[in-house]
């Protein structure tokens, strides 16, 4: 059984005591929206009626009355009607049909009396399809293919999964919503994610300052990018997603689009690592069944290997980012919109930002990795053995030349 290092153990611990920490510590908004004399919880839906529902086209407004059972909360057990409200959205309305389990917000009234507290359910809103147990199952699954296939490495890239997560939730949306310079947070917790998540796949040795340097290069660059790209064509944050709604929420302080521009090297953060880290491993292979190989020749190897990532590489994030917006480009097409017209749409404008700042930062990444690899992990890296082989070959050689001239000497 392969052993750990104990770089590997120290990287380890000192991850999962970051995630505990970060797993009690509070955002700050967890009182942000308050349900007086509500409660939240699960119901099974018994039976539908669907007469109040009002089909136009592809439209459906009205409402869907529903027979529920609750299954948690505080009426746990038993029964009342829900009331789904349809809006005529289809990316926003949900039907229900018996069998289904649904997230339900239930609103009640409580009064004294003397023979005690009297709750009545005043209504019951269907916010929702229950999917909390099938993202749970779906998550034990792939936590478990992992470490089967993967062992000690399967378990290190759960914990990074995990941490990430927990990065992501607790450090970088919070100091956002509280008006933190979204760039400079960006950087830093892509730098925090970068040197952790190298940490657990190295440990703490020399492939990590060669991995991280290489990668962080890679994603400064990307950063410098969007800021450069964003401002020259005129892109405003607003274009992504939901992000228009938190200044009516009252953030109107937010700058949308500096938090654009810190999500396009927040977003290929990713793949520099994995670049990274192929090249790194690559370089540390080469050392080590070659240990005399010399800085140079390691560079070399890193750029040969770092050439043929980059074939594959610099579609990666075209693939990824396409793939989010194919509904805009089919109806594009659809409308016969011309080409001349989509390259100039700021929606696809800010797609081309994603795609090339953070391939840009992909390409950089490589010889940044090589060059720092070879420099780092080569020469230092001889075993004994190999140096005194060396050694005793000049010896021989001196010895050969010096022969050589007492011949011609005589």
């Amino acid at each position: 059984m392969k052993t750990i290092s104990r770089h590997t153990v120290i990287s380890l611990a000192v991850s999962a005591l970051i995630t505990v920490i970060l797993i009690f510590i509070p955002t700050g908004f967890e009182g942000a929206v308050q349900f007086k004399d509500a409660d939240k919880c699960r119901v099974k839906i018994e039976s539908v009626d669907n007469s109040r529902i009002i089909d136009t086209g592809l439209i459906r407004s009205g409402q869907q009355v529903c027979s529920i059972k609750f299954l948690s909360g505080k009426f746990k057990g038993q029964h009342s009607e829900g009331w789904n409200m349809l809006g005529g959205s289809l990316s926003q309305d949900k039907l229900f049909s018996a069998g289904d389990v649904a997230q339900a917000v239930v609103h009640y009234s409580e009064e004294e009396s003397s023979s005690g507290t009297v709750t009545e359910i005043l209504s019951v809103n269907l916010i929702d399809h229950y999917r909390i147990s099938g993202e749970i199952t779906l998550a034990a699954v792939f936590a478990i293919f992992l470490l089967v296939f993967a062992g000690q490495t399967g378990a290190r890239s759960i914990m990074s999964f995990v941490l990430t997560i927990l990065v992501l939730w607790k450090i970088l949306v919070p100091l956002n919503l509280k008006g933190a310079d979204p760039i400079l947070t960006g950087l830093l917790v892509t730098a925090i994610l970068t040197f952790i998540i190298l940490a657990l796949v190295y440990g703490f040795d020399r492939r990590l300052v060669a991995s991280c340097g290489g990668a962080m290069l890679g994603i400064g660059l990307s950063a410098i990018l969007s800021v450069v790209c964003t401002k020259t064509f005129k892109i405003h944050g607003a274009i992504m997603p939901n992000s228009e709604s938190l200044l009516y929420s009252g953030y109107q302080y937010l700058n949308l689009t500096h938090i654009f521009m810190a999500s396009v090297c927040v977003g290929a953060s990713g793949s520099i690592m994995d670049l990274s880290v192929d090249i790194t491993s690559a370089v540390n292979e080469v050392v080590k069944k070659c240990p005399s190989i010399s800085r140079f020749e390691a560079v070399k190897s890193g750029v040969a290997v770092a050439r043929a990532a980059m074939g594959t590489m610099t579609t990666t994030l075209l693939l990824a980012y396409s793939g989010s917006c194919i509904a805009l480009l089919m109806t594009f097409m659809a409308q016969g919109t011309p080409i001349y017209n989509i390259l100039n749409n700021n929606q696809v404008a800010a797609e081309i930002i994603n795609t090339i700042a953070g391939s840009f930062g992909l390409a950089s990444t490589a010889p940044f990795t090589a060059f720092l690899s070879g420099m780092i992990l080569a020469g230092k890296n001889r075993t004994k053995r190999s140096c005194l082989r060396t050694v005793f070959r000049r010896l021989h050689s001196v010895c050969l030349k010096h022969r050589i001239w007492n011949l011609h000497s005589r």
